[in-house]
């Protein structure tokens, strides 16, 4: 299994910061290893303290089932294939906000996860750094 090393981590941080800078907003971005273990973490000057432990798990999440917490929340809406799958895991986050990261050759490597704002814009930030040239 391919991991994230900490130069990519800190270039996926670097984008997402940029991103959040571009949306106003004060996030927590958290980045995960191959693993679903922390690998690099910010908290931008004035971030929710209680999106520390949501962008963690938005991560961790999007780890877990390798897609995006936005899409995990689409299937675990009430009468889902995956309704209550929140619950598992030591509790996951599955609304938008956490993409799994991928090697240059397709392979999963770690996840981002974004919190601090809506939904949209944490999706919106997650993206700039799961897009980031590694």
């Amino acid at each position: 299994m391919s991991d994230i090393t900490q130069a990519q981590a800190d270039t996926i941080l670097s984008a997402a910061r940029d991103a959040a800078r571009e949306t106003g907003t004060a996030m927590n971005i958290a980045v995960v290893d191959a693993g679903g273990n922390l690998k690099a973490f910010t908290r931008m000057d004035g971030a929710w303290l209680g999106s520390i432990d949501i962008s963690i798990k938005k991560a961790r999440t999007a780890r877990y089932f390798d897609m995006a917490t936005g899409s995990i929340g689409e299937l675990s809406q009430p009468g889902g294939p995956l309704f209550n799958i929140e619950v598992s895991n030591g509790g996951l986050i599955t609304f938008p906000g956490g993409i799994p990261l991928k090697s240059s050759a397709g392979e999963v490597i770690g996840a981002i996860g974004v919190s601090g704002s809506t939904v949209e814009n944490d999706h919106t930030v997650a993206a700039a750094g799961a897009s980031a040239q590694l």
